[in-house]
């Protein structure tokens, strides 16, 4: 090889070179450049003229689209009212037709269950079932803390209802065998379970009397119970709690309710009354039988309350079991 053609090859491949490295370094020159450029005094291309001007704009414009919702969001709140929903009964998603619910519910990890089961007579056994209820009936006990009801309470009877604004009292002394201080009687292995009717504002019961016809599906026991019952307490929401299946009316033994079989006339229509808490009926499982599966269905009776067991409308199912 000559000298001539030796020298070409390094030539070229210095200058091969110096594109390859040179490129990046005018790229990342370019870049740092842009960010700042100390000659014009430019930060990412704008000085500070054209920055103070960009910032002006934004924040009026900002402050004119915030202005804006909130002013919609302030017509839009004049229409509501904090405790009257805008939709009631037919006009509204839940309709006319309350549901029922029961206490205890099993825990959060068996969310789809409505099984309540323990074993035995022994309180650590028992005692998620009896913590749950005490949590549940806390806001009972305590009523002029929790809820403000101190001054809002009334002792309502079925001569005497509430007047405008006031609530009706729920003693939960009523409830005789289903107080915390008998443990709901699940250390005798028969429990209480607490039936509850699903709040629908300014729903109205029309309820069953003597000179009524009753409805066919009617437990026996209930229409004993409405015809020997007083006349000044038939405004009431009967409850009745049965076993679903044949097998099941037979475990299920004797049931007793407490205060009484129903939900009182006086404590309707709801209206979102300051303090108001939702009747309850215990229901006390006096001798179930043990080491099998009773499923259970309670149902409100009143002329207005249809009855649907696969949509599960004025009625509630759950499962009892005493191990």
């Amino acid at each position: 090889m000559t000298k001539e053609k030796y020298f070409d090859d390094s030539q070229e491949k210095k200058s091969v070179n110096s594109a390859f490295f040179d490129g990046p370094r005018k790229e990342s020159f370019k870049l740092t450049r842009f960010i700042y450029n100390k000659r014009e005094g430019t930060v990412l291309g704008r000085n500070t003229e054209s920055w103070v001007k960009i910032g002006i704009f934004y924040s009026i414009f900002y402050a004119a689209l915030a202005a804006l919702v909130a002013m919609c969001m302030w017509v839009f709140f004049q229409t509501l009212d904090p405790r009257i929903p805008k939709w009631k009964l037919k006009e509204s998603l839940i309709g006319t037709n309350p549901g029922l619910g029961f206490r205890p519910m099993p825990p959060h990890e068996n969310i789809e269950s409505t099984l309540i089961w323990y074993k035995g007579t022994n309180y650590e056994n028992y005692r998620q079932w009896t913590d749950a209820l005490d949590k549940f009936l806390a806001i009972y006990k305590t009523p002029g803390v929790t809820t403000g009801r101190g001054q809002n309470i009334f002792n309502c009877k079925y001569n005497s209802p509430p007047p405008s604004g006031k609530v009706c009292d729920v003693d939960i002394r009523e409830f005789r065998k289903c107080t915390q201080e008998n443990n709901y009687s699940y250390h005798k292995s028969s429990p209480c379970v607490f039936i509850k009717l699903n709040r629908i504002y300014g729903w109205v019961p029309e309820f069953y009397n003597r000179t009524t016809d009753l409805p066919a599906n009617m437990p026996r026991q209930l229409i004993q119970k409405i015809n020997v019952t007083d006349a000044t307490e038939l405004n009431t929401v009967w409850i009745s709690c049965e076993g679903e299946n044949a097998a099941d009316v037979e475990n299920i033994g004797p049931i007793e309710y407490y205060p009484r079989q129903g939900f009182p006339g006086y404590y309707f229509p709801y209206e979102n009354s300051e303090g108001y808490l939702s009747p309850l009926v215990a229901i006390h499982f006096t001798k179930p039988t043990r080491g099998i599966i009773i499923n259970v269905e309670c149902k409100a009776w009143a002329y207005n309350i249809k009855h649907d067991r696969k949509e599960r409308t004025g009625s509630v199912h759950f499962e009892l079991m005493i191990d």
